[in-house]
């Protein structure tokens, strides 16, 4: 049996690529694996795995994802330092955004984006 491949377009298996971090098993060891793992996280609908990333200072009170949503790609542009540039779409539309993410407590937490 074929295992699926990840959401976040890795080109890896879900199992070994975005899994351990949304069952929390594994840490980000970087901020594009950390963004990586948040765009499944929107495609699964796994509201724990967003709230556990997003910095405490910028994350809002919800952030359970819009289930009608249907997330269809990501691409990275740039990944560097503590930014990740990336495209994310959705059927019906897409968003760039350069996100910026800040190691706290030894783990990395996305803390806001510019999106144009």
């Amino acid at each position: 049996m074929t295992t699926p491949s990840c959401p976040c377009g890795s080109g890896g298996s879900y199992d070994d690529c975005c899994r351990p971090l949304l069952d929390n098993r594994v840490q980000a060891a970087t901020p594009e694996q950390l963004m990586r793992s948040r765009y499944t996280a929107h495609v699964r609908g796994d509201a724990d795995h967003l709230f556990r990333t997003w910095h405490p200072r910028t994350r809002p009170d919800d952030v359970t994802p819009d289930p009608r949503t249907r997330w269809t790609g990501l691409e990275v542009l740039a990944a560097s330092g503590d930014t990740v540039e990336f495209v994310a779409s959705w059927d019906g539309g897409r968003m760039h955004e350069v996100s910026r993410f800040e190691r706290r407590a030894g783990r990395w937490v996305y803390v806001d984006g510019d999106v144009d």
